[in-house]
C-alpha cells in the first residue's frame, strides 16, 4: 500500500524498486492524496506499463484516510506498507511473505532499514533510532520496548489484512497513527517480529511529516503512551515511580499529574539530587526504590546504556519488567 502526495522527485525510484521485486505475484495499491505536482502523471504512466499497479484517489483527505482507502481495496491477505520516498530492496516482499507462511501466528513483520539522506549531524538522532529499532527482532524484544518509541519503521512492515481490518484500520486523531496502531494491536494480542536483513532504504529529509507535523511531536507520542499505559499497567489510577529526574522524567511527571496519576518518587544516582523533592515527590537512590512496591516504575531516561542499567537494578530489587517496570522515553 503506497500513499502518495507531491512525491515526483522520489516516486520513480520507489516504483522501480517495487517493479523489480522477486515476488512477482503482488500488486501495488497506490493512493494519490490530491497531489499538485507530477506524481499523478507518474503513477498513471506506471500503471499503463505494469497492470499490477492500481491507482486510487483520496482527494487530499490526508495520510490516515489514504491508508484506510488502500486497506479497503486490498485484495491480498498480506499488506506491505511503503512510502513514496523510500526504496524497497528486491527481495523485500518475498522474504517477508516467506516468514508469514512459516509462522501462522505472526501478525506484523518489519525488517531492518537503512537511512537515505545526508549522513551529517542533522540526521544523528534518526540514525540512532534506526540502529535501536534494527536490533529489536523478536516479539519479546519489540513489546518490551514498545513504550520507548515505535519499535517498527512503518513503511517497512508487512501485516495481515484481516487483523488490521478487525481493529478498524488506522485511527484518525491528532497523534502518530502507526504507533497508536501498534499499541492497539498489542492489546488485541498481535504477534510482532522483524527480519534482520536490511530490506528497505528509508529516506530522511527535512520536510518529512515526522519532523514537521505536530502529530508526531514528543508530547503527542507521550500522550498516546500514557493513554495506553492507563488501559494496562497504570489502570485504576495506579501511581508511578520515575527512574530519572532529568528532562524526560520531568516531562513524564507533568503528564502523569495532568492525567490523575500521582508520582510517588523519583529515583536518581546523582548524590546532589538524592534527598531533594521534585514536583512534590522525594528523590531517592536505587536502594530506596525498593520501598515502593505498589506503583509502576517507569525507566524514564534517554542516556546511552542507562535503560539497561535500570533494568538490571530493578531485577536485583525483585521488580518484574512489564508488571512492575516499564521503559519509556
Amino acid at each position: 500500500m503506497l500513499p502518495v502526495r507531491n512525491a515526483q522527485a522520489t516516486l520513480p525510484e520507489c516504483l522501480a524498486s517495487l517493479a523489480e521485486q522477486t515476488l512477482a505475484d503482488h500488486e501495488v495499491v497506490a493512493v494519490d492524496d490530491g497531489s499538485q505536482d507530477a506524481s499523478r502523471s507518474i503513477l498513471e504512466q506506471a500503471a499503463r506499463r505494469d497492470p499490477r499497479l492500481r491507482l486510487l484517489d483520496n482527494q487530499g483527505r490526508g495520510l490516515v484516510a489514504a491508508l484506510n482507502t488502500g486497506l479497503a481495496r486490498a485484495r491480498a491477505p498480506l499488506l506491505a506498507r511503503m512510502d513514496a520516498d523510500d526504496v524497497a530492496h528486491p527481495e523485500r516482499l518475498a522474504l517477508q511473505a516467506e516468514r508469514f507462511a512459516l509462522e501462522p501466528a505472526l501478525t506484523v513483520l518489519g525488517c531492518a532499514v537503512e537511512v537515505l539522506g545526508d549522513p551529517g549531524h542533522a540526521n544523528a538522532g534518526m540514525r540512532a533510532y534506526v540502529a535501536w529499532q534494527n536490533g529489536l527482532l523478536d516479539h519479546s524484544a519489540i513489546v518490551r520496548d514498545l513504550w520507548v518509541e515505535s519499535p517498527l519503521v512503518h513503511p517497512s512492515v508487512m501485516l495481515r489484512v484481516a487483523a488490521l481490518k478487525a481493529l478498524g484500520g488506522y485511527r484518525e486523531f491528532d497523534g502518530p497513527e502507526d504507533y497508536e496502531l501498534w499499541l492497539r494491536g498489542r492489546a488485541a494480542g498481535w504477534r510482532f517480529a522483524k527480519r534482520a536483513e536490511t530490506l528497505l532504504s528509508w529516506r530522511d529529509a527535512a520536510g518529512r511529516l515526522t519532523r514537521v507535523d505536530p502529530r508526531y511531536s514528543p508530547d503527542r507520542f507521550r500522550a498516546v503512551k500514557l493513554a495506553g499505559l492507563a488501559r494496562g499497567p497504570l489502570r485504576g489510577g495506579r501511581q508511578a515511580v520515575l527512574w530519572g529526574s532529568g528532562r524526560i522524567g520531568k516531562a513524564w511527571s507533568r503528564s502523569l499529574g495532568a492525567a490523575g496519576h500521582g508520582v510517588a518518587a523519583f529515583v536518581d544516582v546523582d548524590p546532589a539530587r538524592i534527598g531533594r523533592r521534585l514536583h512534590g515527590a522525594p528523590i531517592v537512590d536505587v536502594a530506596g526504590a525498593g520501598a515502593f512496591r505498589g506503583p509502576l516504575h517507569l525507566a524514564a531516561v534517554g542516556q546511552l546504556g542507562a535503560r539497561e542499567r535500570i533494568r538490571q537494578a530493578a531485577r536485583e530489587l525483585g521488580l518484574v519488567e512489564g508488571r512492575d517496570l516499564v521503559a519509556v522515553a
